[in-house]
């Protein structure tokens, strides 16, 4: 595989740093030299809002490294947002035909990318982590490199689901990088159970670093089991389902008319 030419990119890093500072947004970034300045290497973050590929690839920009993101086919989809996906080299990944997405991962990882992947597949509505899907792990195996853990906070206040996106200055945006796993792929459910974990224990320290101005008790973006009001992990998983039966009868309304 070529190296990949990157017109798009360095140039859209240049305008979002520039829409940051606008914003105000202050960074609090934590263990950035585990991720490798060199070589493939998989990303695996935490998932709790619409503008994490976006930010979540800073945990790779002190070590100079342009983070290639699997993201959903719909924003692929997107007449303006897909092109810029496409060129910046992101990975399209369908759910219904997924193993287009893994040989596209595994080439990029093979060629000495960076790529970021959500093992969640979806937003958490409570902020704390959901169950992790083992893809993560098996990519990270089949293609020898290194598994870094990366916990996101505060993106959440920006855009997510059921809530109004909020553009407002001066949020802070917590970036913590663990050290890498090595997965074998030899008992994919253990070591996903393990970067889970790792995921779990990167969150909680992002949440106890944060500025405590800017998560006061019964904030709606801070976990119920850290005294906020977002909902429990059973009631987002309510609402999850909730969501996805409202698509289905869309879908079906569509078919039939």
């Amino acid at each position: 595989m070529r190296a990949m030419r990157d017109l798009t990119y360095p140039p859209v890093i240049v305008t979002a740093k520039t829409l940051f500072r606008a914003m105000g947004l202050r960074f609090q970034l934590d263990g950035t030299e585990h991720v490798p300045r060199e070589g493939g290497v998989l990303l695996a973050f935490n998932h709790i809002g619409y503008v994490d590929f976006v930010l979540g690839g800073f945990a790779a920009h002190p070590s100079r490294r342009l983070v290639r993101f699997m993201a959903k086919r719909e924003v692929f989809d997107h007449p303006v947002g897909g092109p810029v996906m496409r060129s910046m080299h992101h990975i399209s990944v369908d759910r219904a035909e997924g193993a287009q997405s893994l040989d596209d991962a595994l080439r990029y990882l093979q060629s000495g990318e960076a790529v970021g992947i959500f093992p969640e597949a979806t937003i958490s509505r409570s902020f704390e982590p959901k169950e992790f899907k083992t893809g993560a792990v098996r990519i990270a195996a089949e293609a020898g490199v290194p598994l870094v853990p990366v916990a996101l906070w505060g993106t959440q206040r920006i855009l997510t689901k059921d809530h109004p996106r909020d553009l407002s200055r001066g949020k802070t945006i917590g970036i913590r990088v663990g050290e890498p796993m090595h997965p074998t792929g030899e008992d994919p459910v253990k070591e996903t159970l393990e970067l889970r974990e790792r995921v779990v224990g990167l969150v909680d320290a992002a949440i106890d670093a944060y500025p405590a101005n800017e998560q006061p008790p019964g904030s709606w973006w801070l976990p119920a089991s850290r005294g906020g009001s977002a909902p429990t992990p059973e009631r987002a998983l309510e609402l999850d389902e909730e969501e996805r039966a409202r698509r289905a009868a869309r879908r079906a309304a569509r078919d039939q008319g």
